[in-house]
């Protein structure tokens, strides 16, 4: 049986002793200078003066300041702010009585259809660097149940996070009774 893939030690240190190595020649020596850049190989149709300065040893040049005049190409702009408005438009439906309504809902004023109470946190609209148009807003559903010890009935909440316009499903409002989605925002 045969052992494939075996190389001796003394293979590769002959091997590492007939190439050189800058890098481990410094390391050895212990000192941080760098090592001399090796010569480039230049073909013979070039004059003998490129051949120097492709052999010569780079220096360090400092550029100077860009003009204040120019315009900064890798600068991004800040991306816009979304414009807010003081007014959602939601319809709701009622799904036992099949009766929809379409009502306007001021930002922090609470409005109630059937026994939802609807509270509008924000509404925004997207912006034009945005890829697609849409009404954003915040809502707060909370449903009016009746409360027997008291006698007075209480709110529970029943929705709490965005709404989108164009995209209705995405965060749906779960309720046995009522749906309800945005329309749009209005100034």
């Amino acid at each position: 049986m045969a052992v494939l893939g075996v190389v001796s030690l003394a293979a590769v240190t002959r091997v590492s002793a007939q190439t050189p190595d800058p890098v481990g020649e410094v390391l050895r020596k212990g000192k941080t200078e760098e090592a001399p850049p090796a010569p480039a190989e230049v073909p013979k149709t070039v004059s003998p003066e490129a051949a120097a300065a492709v052999n010569a040893p780079t220096a360090k040049i400092k550029l100077a300041p860009a003009a204040t005049n120019a315009p900064a190409t890798d600068v991004k702009a800040p991306p816009d702010r979304r414009p807010r408005f003081p007014v959602a438009i939601i319809q709701a439906l009622d799904k036992v009585t099949a009766r929809s309504m379409r009502f306007e809902a001021p930002v922090g004023q609470p409005v109630r259809y059937g026994n939802l109470v609807f509270t509008v946190r924000d509404c925004e609209t997207t912006t034009a660097d945005e890829p697609a148009e849409d009404a954003i807003a915040f809502v707060e559903i909370d449903a009016q149940v009746p409360n027997s010890a008291r006698g007075a009935p209480s709110l529970r909440q029943v929705f709490k996070g965005w709404m989108f316009a164009d995209s209705p499903s995405v965060n749906p409002m779960q309720h046995p009774v009522y749906d309800a989605w945005l329309i749009a925002c209005k100034a």
